[in-house]
């Protein structure tokens, strides 16, 4: 198909779906001209993005239920396929929040799994066998996705089994890493997409990633450390779950890779990316984390430890936590060398990751004092970031992306986790009335769930699977602590 056929069948199915698509797929990343973008002519974000999402589909294989217009399951495989018209009516509008609601003051623990259960259900409509990789989403969400599987195992393991959440981890491992899949690849070719223009991390990088296409992304690696830390994340949480030492040896040997991204500028730190360009927030935060946990899991604790230990001194004295206890984006490094706070959006995730690093490590060397910090950023973050209780960024009204959709979920997971540590009311109180709120008011009729946890859930543009993740994770903290 053209590139310009490929337009045109998008945009046909309607606005709504056109600035889902567009959010959904277009990825953060940016790696050469257009030209490098085997087969497509155009050479903006938008317009790619929707491209992308195009060439995602596996129309040979696409079944589609005339009654609800759900993704089918195939006879032969059991694999979801999905095509951009069967997601459009999978996703629909939203129910009015009136028919969906019941009560939100008497969820009981078996609500909240039920709810859980009903919920990955749906985001399993968007999973591939073949790629091992959710349809309509990035690369790092996929992880992130993982991730929140594992949390719901750890914290309901008999309703994960009967999920079979241990074969899409092994699925996952085998087939992600091997994929030749060219919307992958063609994702890390895109403008990075991480915010709303001029309001956050957005940071343009050109890097030959071209090489993608040959290597793919063997041992979960690309040219991002990030990526690379969620990944890490992602197969820690997995051994937790399921013994698999594979996955554990796995995270180390990301780590590996992670730590050659560490060098002086700015006293210390991690790079965003290989082409050094950005020390960031998440980036650091992700590497104290996977450091902190692998301290807590592998031989060689002491060495994590040490890292953990020297990654945290100096995030702690790197400028990136202002005078509200909030985390800003990342660093400016300065024509002196000097490096400063870029006073750039505290986004929740930066707020999150931070608070499981922190208490990972504090689990490895019993300094109750990082336990104290974790609370005092989530206690900021909830008071800066919540409306009415309902935890937001601060770009859902305008349209956040395909990045900032995942960003909440990661907040609630680590919240969890410190939550199940210090036992706070309000913590708690917050958790389950964000699940409550995500149930009752941003669900639509076939528990696909959005980006405003307030709802509806079409209020961003029609689910896709980074939403389902992120409001999946609400739900499975509040599993986790009731």
């Amino acid at each position: 198909m053209s590139s310009v056929s490929n337009i045109l069948s998008v945009a046909a199915l309607g606005p709504a779906l056109f600035a889902s698509v567009t959010a959904g797929a277009a990825h953060r990343r940016c790696a050469g001209s257009p030209s490098q973008t085997a087969g497509f002519a155009v050479a903006t974000p938008e317009t790619s993005a929707i491209l992308i999402a195009s060439s995602a589909v596996k129309s040979s294989n696409a079944s589609y239920s005339a009654a609800t217009g759900r993704p089918q399951h195939t006879a032969a495989t059991g694999k979801a396929s999905a095509t951009l018209t069967g997601l459009a009516a999978a996703a629909g509008t939203s129910t009015a929040a009136s028919a969906l609601a019941s009560s939100t003051a008497t969820a009981s623990p078996d609500d909240y799994s039920s709810w859980t259960v009903s919920a990955i259900d749906a985001l399993q409509n968007w999973y591939d066998e073949d790629e091992g990789l959710w349809l309509s989403t990035g690369w790092w969400n996929a992880a992130n996705c993982l991730t929140m599987l594992g949390d719901f195992y750890a914290a309901d393991a008999s309703d994960a089994e009967s999920l079979d959440i241990s074969a899409i981890f092994s699925n996952t491992y085998t087939q992600a890493q091997t994929s030749d899949s060219s919307s992958k690849v063609r994702r890390k070719t895109l403008p990075r997409v991480h915010a709303v223009p001029g309001a956050g991390p957005a940071r343009g990088v050109s890097s030959g990633l071209s090489h993608l296409a040959e290597r793919g992304f063997a041992g979960f690696l690309d040219d991002y450390y990030d990526d690379d830390g969620w990944w890490a994340l992602a197969w820690i949480r997995a051994y937790d779950v399921t013994g698999t030492t594979e996955y554990l040896a796995m995270a180390e040997s990301i780590f590996s890779t992670m730590e050659t991204g560490v060098d002086d500028t700015c006293g210390g730190g991690i790079w965003w990316s290989t082409d050094d360009t950005y020390k960031n927030a998440i980036a650091n935060e992700l590497y104290l984390a996977v450091a902190a946990s692998l301290a807590n899991r592998a031989s060689s604790a002491e060495t994590y430890l040490s890292i953990a230990e020297g990654q945290w001194a100096w995030f702690q004295n790197s400028g990136m936590i202002n005078s509200d206890n909030l985390i800003n984006d990342g660093l400016t490094i300065n024509s002196d060398g000097t490096c400063t706070n870029n006073g750039e959006t505290t986004w929740s995730y930066n707020q999150g990751v931070i608070l499981g690093g922190l208490l990972e490590l504090y689990k490895a060397n019993g300094n109750a004092s990082l336990v104290t910090e974790a609370t005092t950023i989530a206690e900021a973050a909830i008071d800066a970031l919540s409306v009415d209780g309902i935890l937001h960024e601060s770009c859902e009204d305008s349209g956040c992306g395909g990045d900032v959709p995942q960003f909440k979920g990661i907040f609630m997971r680590n919240l969890q986790a410190l939550q199940l540590q210090v036992e706070s009311d309000s913590f708690r109180t917050f958790i389950l009335d964000n699940a409550d709120s995500i149930w009752n008011n941003d669900r639509n009729s076939s528990s696909y769930l959005g980006t405003n946890w307030s709802g509806p859930a079409d209020s961003a543009g029609s689910p896709i699977a980074s939403m389902q993740c992120s409001a999946l994770d609400a739900l499975v903290a509040a599993v986790a602590v009731y």
